[in-house]
């Protein structure tokens, strides 16, 4: 069993890039709109551009949530700044911006949330992307007892846990690996973030019984992961926070 780390994630209910069903995902609309249900943490996606620029949205190509085009990656900062991030969602956010991480965090601090701030796959851009990400949390982020850090990408947590062993991370899987123990005993995580679809009672008590939070993703109704609060997951990851009303 893993040492104990204090726990920090005391929800039961966290927002999934932002309020993505209630406000464009991933902007500050969302966050805002998350924050509005009553939900004390929400969850957002960092993501490398151009220039070494760091904005908060999740998709590989730029034209699901903006009038843009193009691949992410590639994008500079100039060009993204312009772009229209909530006209897809409605009329009413037309007028949204894709933020930057740093103005994703004032935000969130100053709404009193915690953040779990997802890093962005892309296997060939770990050591580009985590050295600036810690760098401006260590700026622009006060309270590290409401902060995880969470990726698939197995590589970008080791690196986070080299240069920093203070941050709490959690591992994301989609389906759970069977060596899901060595991976999180070697980041010294915090927490297993996993699809709740690929969740067994078995592996639940696994999890729990190693010592790892336990969180789930993403779940839009409460049927769904009924089970789930028995087998022991500790936080379900929403798109719509008021869907769970009960647990906020």
């Amino acid at each position: 069993m893993k040492s104990p780390k204090k726990d920090i994630i005391n929800a039961k209910v966290m927002g999934h890039r932002g309020a993505a069903l209630l406000a464009p995902e991933n902007t500050l609309a969302s966050i805002r709109a998350a924050a509005a249900t009553g939900v004390t943490w929400v969850e957002i996606d960092v993501y490398l551009i151009g220039e070494d620029g760091l904005i908060i949205f999740h998709d590989d190509e730029l034209s699901r949530c903006t009038n843009g085009v193009g691949v992410t990656r590639q994008a500079l900062p100039e060009y993204v700044a312009g772009l229209d991030a909530g006209g897809y969602f409605s009329a009413e956010f037309a007028s949204e911006k894709v933020p930057t991480l740093v103005e994703a965090l004032e935000c969130i601090q100053s709404l009193g949330l915690g953040l779990n701030l997802e890093i962005k796959h892309d296997e060939s851009d770990v050591e580009n992307i985590v050295p600036p990400v810690l760098a401006a949390l260590d700026a622009h982020w006060k309270d590290n007892d409401k902060l995880l850090i969470s990726s698939f990408n197995h590589g970008a947590l080791l690196l986070c846990h080299q240069l920093d062993k203070t941050r709490h991370l959690g591992q994301l899987y989609g389906p759970i690996p069977e060596d899901w123990q060595t991976q999180l005993e070697a980041i010294q995580a915090y927490s297993l973030n996993c699809d709740y679809r690929a969740l067994t009672q078995e592996k639940a008590q696994a999890i729990k019984g190693a010592g790892y939070q336990l969180l789930c993703y993403t779940a839009n109704d409460m049927a769904l992961v009924a089970q789930h609060w028995e087998w022991g997951m500790d936080t379900i990851i929403t798109d719509d926070p008021t869907r769970f009303a009960p647990l906020l």
